[in-house]
């Protein structure tokens, strides 16, 4: 089944608005087996709406329009819906009925006749009950081609996607069975990855399985894609072509994951073996504890930080040893390793993790290279430390030691499965 996105909107094309819309909407399509083959976006005229009709007529299974539908006067995608298929507006009492309880309960005051517009719709069309604001869908056929069209509200626009434009997919069309495995990569970049495994990447072209490389800061993830109609034949092909993956690149194979990144493991694997975390940080200066705590539920496992970023702070806050300091240097495994024992001590959690390093652009009190960054993991049983140089600039020195903590963690907790 061949799907097209048109997200509708002036704000868009201008950049004032980013669009989050078509990017949902793709990845709902995708995971119930619909091949989404364009995005694109259109001015909020009936005359860029009916040629996109235009164009897509018979040329896809699906086209879902996203924006226009508000009550105001350059809101035109109702008309245009109405126009393209001969058609004229019509009151519908449900959608009436609804609107009016809602402007009523929520803003404590009588329907007004733009808000009673939201109620009008073509009358051929099958409307997309909207529960959760005031702009209906709209579903209708011409030829080979469903068009629907969505309110570019997100909040209203995913309600519909989920309650009711997945549910009469999958009730109206014959879909194949699809399969995605996303494979996290890590410490290599994207052309060396792809010129590593290019014969690999070859042997699943014979197979039909679609490769997309997906890079990330300091993360490469390769998402695999198959779809057909013998599920169990699919699975088995993924599986084996992962199993040869991991062989091809060991160093740089981090599993299986169908999060967006090594954070997001980080967090489902402490959750998941009821572990707590702590974090000192110094060149970081609180990166790791800030992307930690922007994930929902992180609470469940992270227990606190101490950025200590001046000398006297890891010795006060943290008890690491001025001996060490003056002899091994503010940046070494060394006041790594106690600066992770004495946050883990400080917390009382299972495992914490340190950072101490030089980000440049100076050297500052360190005798380390600029990029030298030394990362401390403690847990009940023992303290590892290692020491990465990073290249500058100074923002990309700590972005890279925060990913190489999560990466870190990751190895460490995986191998606790």
């Amino acid at each position: 089944m061949k799907a097209v996105i048109i997200t509708i909107g002036d704000e868009l094309l201008i950049g004032q608005v980013v669009d989050t819309n078509s990017v949902f909407i793709g990845k709902e399509l995708e995971r119930i087996g619909c091949t989404v083959k364009e995005k694109v976006a259109i001015a909020d005229t009936v005359e860029a709406i009916s040629e996109s009709m235009k164009r897509y007529q018979n040329k896809a299974d699906l086209v879902v329009f996203t924006g226009g539908l508000g009550p105001t006067k350059d809101d035109v995608t109702k008309k245009t819906f109405a126009r393209y298929f001969d058609d004229e507006l019509v009151l519908n009492d449900e959608v009436y009925v609804h609107v009016k309880k809602l402007i009523e309960d929520y803003y404590q005051r009588p329907i007004t006749e733009v808000n009673r517009q939201q109620a009008f719709v073509p009358s051929k069309c099958q409307i997309l009950f909207n529960k959760v604001g005031t702009a209906p869908g709209m579903l209708m056929q011409k030829g080979q081609t469903t068009f629907v069209s969505l309110p570019g509200v997100p909040f209203e626009m995913r309600y519909l996607i989920t309650e009711e434009l997945i549910p009469y997919i999958k009730e109206t069309f014959r879909l194949d069975a699809i399969m995605h495995t996303t494979v996290l990569t890590y410490g290599i970049g994207e052309s060396l990855l792809a010129e590593t495994i290019e014969d690999w990447e070859n042997s699943l072209e014979t197979l039909g399985i679609k490769l997309s490389y997906l890079p990330h800061f300091g993360v490469v993830r390769l998402r695999l894609s198959k779809t057909g109609n013998d599920s169990k034949q699919i699975e088995d092909q993924m599986h084996q072509k992962i199993k040869e993956l991991e062989t091809l690149i060991p160093d740089f194979y981090a599993g299986i994951s169908n999060t967006e990144s090594l954070l997001e493991e980080v967090s489902r694997l402490l959750k998941e073996q009821n572990l707590t975390i702590a974090t000192a940080e110094s060149c970081t200066g609180g990166s790791i504890a800030q992307q930690l705590t922007s994930l929902g539920g992180s609470s469940a496992y992270y227990k606190g930080s101490a950025v200590t970023y001046a000398t006297e702070s890891k010795v006060k806050v943290l008890k690491v040893q001025q001996h060490t300091i003056d002899k091994y240097s503010v940046v070494s495994e060394q006041v790594a390793k106690e600066m992770a024992e004495g946050v883990r001590a400080l917390y009382q959690s299972d495992i914490a993790i340190s950072t101490t390093g030089n980000a440049g652009p100076l050297k500052g009190d360190s005798d380390k290279e600029v990029g030298t960054v030394c990362i401390g993991i403690a847990t009940a049983t023992k303290t590892e430390t290692f020491t990465f140089r990073f290249s500058q600039p100074r923002s990309r020195v700590i972005e890279s030691a925060v990913q190489q903590v999560w990466f870190l963690l990751y190895r460490m907790l995986k191998a606790n499965c």
